[in-house]
C-alpha cells in the first residue's frame, strides 16, 4: 500500500476502543525495547498507568487518541488533565507503529491532541520522552514545544536521559 493511501485509509478516533491498553501498551513495549533495551519493568509501567489513566477517562480534561487502520490501533497518544495540576495538560502514551512511522499519522493524532488541550483552554502541555528520539522531538518542536528540563532517570529499568518538553 502506497504511503498516501495509507494515511487517508488511516482515521484517527477518539475515547475507548476495545484492547486499547494491550495494544497501546505492545507498541510501546516493543519500540522501546528494540531502541532502548527496555524490558518488563517499562512494560509494567505503561500498563500500569494506562489502566490508571483509563478508570479517569470520563473526566472532561482527559482523553485518548487512537489512529486506526481497519480494526488495527497503529497509534495513540493521550492528554492527561488531571496529574500534573491545574491547567497543565500533561500529553501521554504518543506512540505509531514501525510500519506507519514518518507518513503524517504521528502528526494527525498530536494535532488531534493539541486541538483538545487548546479548547479545554489549559495553559501548558508538558510531556516527557528520551534523548535521541529525533524524529519525534522535531515534531514535539514544530508543534510549539520547547526542551525545558533535562536530567538521568532510570525508572523504566535502565538509564536514559529523560527530556520534558513544554508548551504554552
Amino acid at each position: 500500500m502506497k504511503g498516501q493511501d495509507m494515511l487517508s485509509e488511516t482515521r484517527v478516533v477518539a475515547g475507548y476502543q476495545t484492547g486499547q491498553i494491550a495494544r497501546i501498551t505492545q507498541l510501546h513495549a516493543h519500540f522501546y525495547a528494540r531502541n532502548s533495551g527496555f524490558g518488563q519493568p517499562f512494560e509494567s509501567v505503561v500498563a500500569r498507568g494506562l489502566a490508571e489513566f483509563y478508570d479517569r477517562l470520563g473526566h472532561p480534561k482527559n482523553q485518548i487518541w487512537v489512529a486506526m487502520q481497519g480494526n488495527q490501533i497503529v497509534g495513540s497518544v493521550a492528554i492527561d488533565g488531571e496529574d500534573l495540576g491545574e491547567g497543565i495538560a500533561h500529553l501521554r502514551w504518543f506512540i505509531v507503529d514501525d510500519r506507519i512511522r514518518g507518513r503524517g499519522i504521528g502528526r494527525k493524532l498530536l494535532t488531534s491532541a493539541l486541538e483538545f488541550v487548546d479548547a479545554q483552554g489549559f495553559t501548558e502541555s508538558h510531556l516527557w520522552t528520551f534523548s535521541g528520539l529525533n524524529a519525534a522531538r522535531h515534531l514535539y518542536e514544530s508543534c510549539g514545544f520547547d526542551l525545558a528540563e533535562e536530567r538521568p532517570g532510570a525508572q523504566w529499568g535502565k538509564e536514559v536521559q529523560e527530556q520534558r518538553f513544554v508548551r504554552r
